[in-house]
């Protein structure tokens, strides 16, 4: 069953609190998204990691009830 972009933006602000994101759905057909998530907990850490923080937010659902998200992390400008 395929998530909603409400469920994953929810998931990704429960296990980021700070984050602001935002979610679209790439095909329109509710398994290809993108996420653009901006928190100040991804300052210092590699892109890599701040994925990683993005997944383990996810709480295992990629590959499962998520096909396909297309993410793109940021640090807030002071």
């Amino acid at each position: 069953m395929a998530m909603s972009p409400g469920e994953i933006e929810k998931l990704i602000k429960d296990g980021i609190p700070d984050a602001t994101v935002r979610i679209q759905d790439l095909r329109g057909d509710g398994d290809h998204y993108a996420a653009y998530i901006e928190s100040a907990s991804f300052a210092g850490k590699t892109r890599v990691q701040q994925h990683q923080m993005v997944y383990t937010a996810l709480q295992g659902k990629m590959g499962a009830e998520l096909h396909a998200l297309a993410i793109q992390t940021a640090i807030p400008e002071e």
